[in-house]
């Protein structure tokens, strides 16, 4: 049997591959998983790639599947690491954090302002893939922004490094690096302008450079072997997809649960009467990753927000059970009924983390209002993806009360998602390799997480 494409999404510990067909009709057709182990730290993850190719064949009734293109996604060996460094946090950093954050980069540190030297030693100590260097609007500071140039140069990494702050710097900065032999990719300035956010060119050279380098990386050289066509950060992907299916149904936001992280992303530009409001710009597309908020790898962080003991106590459960009944697949009612719980606290605080604030707040003009952060009112759908929320049978109901109403508290009312909003859930569990497939075929992909999400 021959397929048009299948996808591959090369995890930490498991890769799926993904069958599609009729890719060049009104109907392109979804035909089904298969997986297999991830086998890069074995030295060649094209052997967990065929496995799962095998699975899918059996799965299809067939001897083999042969494709005409094959894509791939990876979060494999830690997915991309990078280090941004900007001048003020509030302005440059942000920018350069949201470019990374939204090209489903795993941000590793950030820095604001003249980097020090403990600064510099944890950027060697992280061996980041990529590293970001924003700072200054276009002719703007210089000099703080050129030392930490110098200081970046100078260390003993090989890697490529991106300059995206003050226009005018950058044939110097150019320079810089060539002669002590770097790498150095000159973008447009992520905040060319006060309240000015510029992410998109940031955002498309870091999963340009993560293709580069992932293709060259231990366990992955052979990868070229099997993929024709784009490898992109997983987490990126999801964001890829995101984009194509809200230029469709509009606003939207998308939750990823996983066993280590949760994952939040939105593409909305909020409600115009409460733009007025904003301190800071927010971009249109936004990420944000919880590293601590993983329902397998860090349950533990996720049961201290309550305390082991009140958390048992509403499985219904002893705090011994409990251990054993933390599962990376669930089986059994009391497993299913621990990781739904894990799945609800880890939604409500990923999206607590992601959503925007209105405050009222007193000065001496009186009573005012202020937005911090990302509004969420008019979103229409809510989409649940990842593991967790679509393979547990209370996915729906766990977004419907954890993301949806208001919630007033002493920080401010939350602009969350009103009652309106729809839940949607991945059921193919494939919005990931659809986003990937979206680079070059985006009316097909969004037909089939149409499909996928019975929308």
């Amino acid at each position: 049997m021959k397929v048009d494409l299948l996808v591959a999404e090369i995890g930490s510990t498991t890769t799926v591959i993904n069958a599609f067909t009729g890719l060049n009709s009104p109907k392109p057709k979804f035909l089904g998983q298969g997986q297999g182990p991830t086998t890069v730290y074995q030295g060649d993850v094209t052997v967990g790639l065929e496995m799962a190719l095998e699975q899918l064949a059996q799965s299809l009734g067939e001897e083999k599947v042969d494709y005409t293109q094959m894509f791939a996604t990876s979060s494999a060996a830690g997915g991309l690491k990078m280090t941004v460094h900007g001048l003020v946090y509030d302005m440059t950093v942000k920018a350069a954090k949201e470019a990374a954050l939204g090209a489903g980069a795993v941000i590793r540190d950030v820095t604001a302002g003249p980097l020090k030297e403990d600064d510099l030693q944890r950027i060697i100590d992280i061996g980041p893939n990529i590293v970001l260097l924003a700072g200054g609007v276009d002719y703007g500071e210089e000099e703080i922004v050129f030392e930490n140039a110098k200081k970046l140069a100078s260390l003993p990494l090989d890697l490529p490094f991106i300059y995206g702050g003050n226009i005018k710097l950058a044939p110097k900065v150019e320079k810089l690096f060539k002669e002590k032999g770097k790498t150095i990719v000159l973008i447009e300035n992520v905040y060319p302008k006060i309240d000015e956010l510029n992410i998109v060119p940031a955002r498309e050279v870091i999963q340009q450079l993560f293709e580069e380098h992932i293709t060259k990386g231990p366990g992955m050289e052979k990868i070229r072997q099997m993929v024709t066509g784009t490898i992109i950060p997983t987490p990126g992907a999801v964001m890829k997809g995101a984009i194509a299916l809200s230029e469709e149904i509009e606003d939207l936001i998308v939750i990823d649960v996983g066993g280590a992280t949760t994952d939040v992303h939105s593409v909305t530009d909020g409600s115009e009467e409460l733009s007025r409001f904003l301190i800071a710009p927010e971009p249109r597309e936004k990420r944000t990753v919880e590293g601590d908020l993983g329902v397998y790898i860090n349950s533990e962080n996720i049961i201290n927000l309550v305390g082991k003991e009140k958390f048992a106590q509403n499985i219904g459960v002893d705090k011994e059970e409990l251990k054993t009944l933390i599962k990376p697949i669930p089986t059994t009612a009391k497993e299913k009924k621990v990781s739904e719980e894990l799945t609800k606290l880890a939604v409500e605080t990923a999206i607590n983390r992601h959503v925007g604030k209105l405050k009222v707040l007193y000065g001496p003009s009186g009573r005012y209002k202020i937005v911090e952060g990302k509004d969420l009112t008019v979103v229409k759908w809510i989409i649940g993806t990842g593991g967790a929320l679509t393979r547990l049978e209370r996915g729906r109901e766990i977004l419907e009360k954890g993301v949806k109403g208001k919630r007033v508290n002493i920080k401010g009312e939350p602009l969350l998602p009103g009652e309106k909003a729809k839940i949607l859930i991945d059921r193919h569990y494939n919005m990931a390799v659809l986003g990937a497939m979206s680079v070059k075929y985006p009316k097909e992909s969004v037909h089939l997480m149409r499909e996928s999400l019975q929308v």
